[in-house]
């Protein structure tokens, strides 16, 4: 691996020289991009002092996944936890979001246009009818609020452009991997409408045969059904002011939960469903000084566990379905005052949860009201970026089963950055920022027996806090983007688990970490550069951990990876033929041995996936549409990995389909 990143950045190296001389001849640079996640507002991306990444539209298109776990494991930056089904908890800069999807007790947040989507759980969210992601690494609640520490993932939907078009697709795959889809896309006198639907059936699937399990069936992996529609439509009734309409639906048939494949339970499945509407409402004065936006949200993220025991190969499954389920419902208002060296947007965030659960009998509440202000200006000709922002958060905790216990508490969160245009393509920056997680109502207001144990809350509980310093150059110039960070974060306050002197379990303030490491990000279309008729661009993204210590044991985190990795090429011609090589790398990491019930602290050795994507249009109708033939590669090399021990994924899978555009 080491002598592919060299090679990659001598390319740089070669490249450079060259630029200047074409300077009149090429587009505009992409620090030009205009991205929304960082201020809350459409800017520029050379106007951010924060580390940012995107995913675009083309990048999902070519990539194997189906739902956002699998596209950000194929990014190198992000390391995941993945189980057969669909559950994937996804993780940035040692934080994670919650690995059973509760958004409220991880520490990297996902988002949905901006909001929070109410849950942690990346397999509940479909590629199709996704226009980009944009992912902040590091701290991002004074923007989003608790849970925001390690990052933000904000999926971001498509609108409808231009004339209107549909789209239906079918693939068939290995495992007995079928997929339907169908969409449509378009704008018509003011109205705007995209949306998408997918329809996809698994059978369990076989591990690799390049390890030491020979190409084993692994049993109840697949799922009966999954369903995913992402509708977003609009009605633009003056310039610049949309009332829009967003509504997304995913359920998840009897998906697989197979235990350990040392231990293949037969018969355990879930069934889980995440549900939302958002109604929104964009404005802008008729010379654009005052911009705002209105949002009310809904969302049911709802889960269930079903354990029969017929064929129960350990004493742990007891027959009895579990569920949680989480009601949350929001709104979101936010004023912004657009000069053309300043920006200054002030607002307020509410939103509240009910979540219930069977396991320990609860129903808990958690209320939350913000408000924030955000500032950027510009100075020296622009070239001075000065970013700031403040926000105060109350929260109300309430137990409403079993204790009835009510508890409140509070934070307020700073975060300043500084960014310089050194010319149209350089751009150095820094950036402080501070994250919290606030305590659940279980930790302050528990009062409850559970498996012989008693349970009280700790109502003196302080939030999770952290201090993120970070520094970076970032490079672009048309054809080419190069990005390198270094980042350091102090995690103080941690909320774990403890026993009273009276010998309850309760919760406490006791962990604290240090977490540093490099990120960066290379992309070269060697095509756009040599003026060719074809793209074909080599990539690599990437971030190296080299500090990720609890300060208390000395020892490095756990579920950490040390290096995550993506590198490649892509390519595309003229003739509609396109094609992607793409090499992950998940390095290794501290975990606990569970599998074998030891508890011993052991090292999950890492692995690089490869995976393949080529696509041809073989007829285009003019008018009439075009059709595109679409081939995939997974696990290409057959590789024996798992993102979690015990839970091999499948081994090399082929995949067919074919799409009709008109």
């Amino acid at each position: 691996m080491k002598k592919k990143c060299f090679t990659v950045l001598m390319c740089m190296l070669m490249v450079l020289p060259g630029l200047t001389q074409a300077k009149d001849e090429m587009p505009v640079s992409t620090l030009d991009e205009m991205v929304v996640t960082a201020s809350r507002v459409p800017e520029q991306k050379k106007d951010l002092t924060t580390n940012i990444t995107i995913i675009d539209e083309n990048d999902i298109k070519m990539s194997t996944a189906r739902d956002l776990g699998d596209l950000l494991a194929e990014n190198g930056g992000i390391y995941i936890r993945k189980y057969p089904g669909d559950l994937t908890s996804i993780g940035l800069r040692g934080f994670r979001t919650e690995t059973h999807g509760n958004d409220l007790m991880g520490h990297v947040l996902i988002l949905l246009d901006g909001r929070r989507v109410a849950t942690g759980n990346a397999a509940e969210i479909m590629t199709k009818n996704i226009k980009k992601i944009e992912i902040i690494r590091g701290p991002a609640s004074v923007q989003y609020g608790s849970a925001a520490m390690g990052g933000i993932v904000n999926v971001i939907t498509k609108r409808g452009e231009e004339k209107p078009s549909a789209f239906v697709e079918g693939m068939l795959g290995s495992f007995g991997y079928e997929e339907a889809s169908a969409g449509v896309s378009g704008a018509v006198k003011g109205f705007d409408f995209s949306a998408a639907a997918t329809r996809t059936t698994m059978d369990n699937y076989d591990v690799s045969d390049s390890g030491d399990k020979d190409g084993d069936k692994y049993h109840n992996t697949g799922f009966d059904e999954k369903t995913n529609l992402s509708l977003n439509f609009g009605y633009e009734f003056l310039p610049g002011n949309r009332i829009g309409v967003i509504y997304t639906d995913f359920d998840s048939d009897h998906a697989a939960s197979p235990g350990y494949f040392t231990l293949n339970d037969l018969d355990d499945y879930n069934d889980k469903s995440n549900k939302s509407y958002d109604i929104i409402y964009e404005g802008q004065t008729a010379s654009g000084l005052f911009s705002w936006m209105g949002r009310y949200f809904n969302s049911q993220d709802d889960c269930k566990w079903s354990e029969p025991t017929g064929s129960n190969p350990d004493f742990w499954d007891d027959g009895i379905p579990s569920e949680r389920n989480t009601d949350q419902e929001g709104a979101q208002g936010q004023v912004t005052l657009n000069l053309d060296y300043l920006t200054f947007t002030a607002g307020v965030d509410w939103v509240g949860y009910d979540i219930t659960t069977t396991w320990t009998p609860q129903k808990t509440e958690y209320e939350n009201t913000a408000g924030f202000v955000l500032a950027k200006a510009r100075l020296f000709d622009k070239k001075l970026i000065l970013s700031g922002g403040l926000r105060y958060d109350e929260y109300d905790l309430e137990m409403k089963k079993p204790s009835g216990r009510d508890e409140d508490d509070n934070n307020v969160c700073p975060s300043i950055g500084i960014a310089y245009l050194i010319n149209d393509y350089f751009k150095i920056r820094a950036n402080y920022a501070e994250g919290f997680k606030m305590p659940d109502a279980s930790a302050m207001s528990s009062d409850y027996w559970s498996w012989g144990s008693h349970y009280v809350g700790n109502p003196d509980l302080d939030p999770e806090e952290s201090q993120t310093y970070e520094g970076g150059i970032d490079f672009s110039y048309p054809g080419t983007n190069a990005s390198l960070t270094y980042f350091y974060t102090e995690f103080d306050d941690k909320i774990e688990s403890a026993t009273t002197p009276t010998g309850d379990r309760t919760w406490e303030n006791i962990g604290s970490a240090a977490m540093s490491g490099f990120e960066g990000e290379f992309s070269a279309d060697i095509g756009a550069l040599c003026d060719l008729s074809f793209k074909i661009e080599p990539y690599l993204n990437l971030t190296y951990m080299n500090e990720f210590k609890d300060e208390q044991t000395h020892r490095d985190l756990m579920y950490v990876s040390d290096w995550t990795a993506s590198y490649g090429i892509s390519f595309a011609d003229l003739n509609g033929l396109a094609a992607k090589l793409n090499f992950a790398y998940t390095g290794n990491q501290k975990i606990t041995d569970y599998q074998f019930g030891t508890y011993d602290r052991i090292r999950l050795g890492g692995f690089t996936i490869v995976d393949f994507v080529v696509t041809k249009k073989l007829y285009d109708f003019n008018e009439f549409g075009s059709m595109t033939l679409r081939g995939e590669v997974k696990n290409l090399f057959d590789k024996d990995y798992a993102y979690v021990q015990g839970y091999p994924m499948p081994g090399r899978s082929f995949y067919i389909g074919l799409r009709y555009d008109y």
